[in-house]
């Protein structure tokens, strides 16, 4: 592996960056807002001590957690350990995100349109774009690191001085480094970009749960997840830097190891032996539907095992949950009581507010595999046959309306099931079902929004997931925050009630599903007419 083999990276590089010039500041001006915009919130929300004391009293719930983290520096709950317990992992999530999608564009999908092949033409190196992209990766999250951490300085909170601030950037910075170069790496072994992401997906997914059940029972365990890595800095309270020192060495084996397997492997093929077909065609390759399903088979049972584990691992932390409401007077008499309703059944409404979110991310995979197929020219071969446009996009979108239906009840059997193994009062089935399955009308609205980009603007697909990013940060976050009424009312999620808590308003869902109706017969117009790209 010697120089020639890195020749022209630096022009590549630009090249990229180019091609990302309003894609990346989107990302990284948008984390940077968030962070900054939450952590003035928290300073306007809880103006003393015993304001702050008694949010740190909820969130010393096995709960939370599991969902945001370890709690440290509860006992003196400043600005700063307050932003970084309930913030650091979700914007860590983000930024690996950022990274997976962005990294997963310039290798393998460039390599499946064919631009790998043309640019190899070209006086470059075999491993000059898998270098420039991780270059790309490198330098956005040093960026994002910098602003992030300067940013928070300069509002001059009293518990987040420069250099601890600057930790927070470096840990988000990190866990997007890592991420991109795990992606490089399954760039290598899949070959394709729907494994390529799937494969990160699922480091991602599993970096989530192993941290969240090693944090509620058994701190070695989180020892093992990348994310376990990140919260151990206890940014504005003990302000480690080792782990972020072990992010990057980690992250500089994988992307080695990337390089390696990189000059391994021919073009356009990956590393993981791909199954050989069959003879003969299935039946469930004659209709427009059996092949929607047939095409993403491999997605649709990983995410239901992951929803499914998913719930299980929310479910287990049922009974430390039970036995800490019951030693903690204070938290008794902070929440309001419900006729009917446990402490327990409270905390698991928002539970299922976020499993629900959670679902949505697949359907909507499902769903918009449609505009990868139109984009790769094989819609175009279906649609010269005896196949409608209407029955082509139909069969998608039954699919997602489908599975939205089984993502969230495996998610809600999980939980349910291993609940009622660890606490003395079972929760009802009927409840939990009711819980879950109120956001429904919620998730078929972000599919009929992603069906009617499909039908009238494809570029414009990803304001699903951007809108979807909304809607998880205005009901995760609204409450501790307490924005405005109205910020929630403009996602369909913030629309749903919170059952057993709250009682089911019928019309309101109803009136959710009839939008959803009319949207996608919307959509369904906007695709019977405009051109189909090829």
């Amino acid at each position: 592996m010697g120089r020639h083999a890195f020749i022209n990276t630096g022009k590549m590089t630009r090249f990229i960056l180019r091609r990302d010039r309003v894609r990346l500041p989107i990302w990284i001006l948008s984390i940077v807002f968030i962070t900054i915009l939450t952590a003035t919130s928290f300073t306007d929300l809880y103006q003393n001590e015993e304001e702050r004391q008694a949010i740190a009293e909820t969130m010393r719930n096995p709960a939370m957690t599991a969902m945001v983290g370890p709690g440290y520096g509860l006992d003196h709950y400043t600005e700063g350990a307050m932003m970084s317990h309930q913030m650091l992992l979700f914007t860590a999530i983000v930024a690996a995100i950022m990274s997976i999608l962005l990294v997963t564009r310039h290798t393998r999908a460039d390599e499946e349109d064919g631009r790998i092949e043309l640019i190899r033409s070209l006086p470059v190196g075999q491993l000059t774009n898998l270098s420039s992209v991780m270059t790309m990766m490198v330098a956005a999250n040093i960026l994002l690191a910098l602003l992030t951490g300067f940013g928070l300085a300069a509002l001059q909170i009293e518990s987040m001085d420069l250099s601890a601030s600057l930790l927070y950037g470096s840990a988000i910075g990190s866990a997007g480094i890592f991420f991109a170069a795990i992606t490089t790496l399954f760039a290598q072994l899949s070959e394709n970009s729907r494994g390529t992401i799937g494969y990160s997906f699922t480091i991602l997914g599993l970096s989530y749960l192993i941290r969240a059940v090693g944090d509620v029972s058994n701190e070695t365990l989180s020892l093992f997840s990348p994310l376990g890595w990140i919260l151990s800095t206890e940014v504005y309270v003990n302000n480690y830097w080792w782990p972020i020192i072990l992010t990057l060495g980690a992250s500089v084996i994988v992307y080695v190891l990337a390089m390696y397997l990189m000059t391994k492997r021919d073009l356009e093929s990956g590393l993981l032996p791909s199954k050989p077909g069959k003879t003969y065609a299935s039946k469930l390759l004659l209709s427009p539907f059996g092949l929607a399903v047939k095409l993403q088979r491999t997605a649709i049972i990983a995410w239901a095992i992951g929803m499914f584990i998913l719930g299980v691992s929310y479910g287990s932390i049922f009974g430390d949950l039970e036995s800490f409401f019951t030693s903690n007077e204070m938290l008794v008499e902070m929440l309001s009581p419900v006729e009917g309703v446990s402490l327990t059944e409270q905390f698991s409404t928002m539970l299922m507010a976020v499993m629900s979110m959670i679902s949505t991310v697949p359907v909507l995979l499902f769903v918009l595999k449609l505009k990868g197929e139109e984009k790769k020219g094989r819609s175009e071969h279906l649609l010269t046959r005896v196949v409608s446009r209407n029955q082509l996009l139909g069969s998608y979108v039954i699919l997602a309306i489908l599975f939205s239906f089984i993502m969230l009840f495996l998610a809600m059997l999980g939980l349910w099931s291993t609940a009622n193994t660890v606490i003395e009062e079972a929760i009802p089935f009927s409840s939990m079902f009711f819980a879950a399955m109120v956001y429904l009308p919620a998730i078929w609205v972000m599919i009929a929004l992603a069906v009617l980009a499909l039908g009238w603007i494809p570029k414009a697909t990803g304001l699903s997931w951007l809108y979807l990013g909304y809607s998880f940060l205005v009901v995760y976050l609204g409450g501790l925050l307490q924005f405005p009424e109205w910020m929630a009312k403009i996602s369909p999620f913030g629309y749903i009630p919170e059952y057993p808590v709250e009682e089911i308003n019928g019309w309101t869902l109803v009136i959710l599903t009839l939008i959803a109706a009319g949207l996608i017969m919307l959509g369904f117009m906007g695709y019977r007419k405009r051109d189909i790209e090829g």
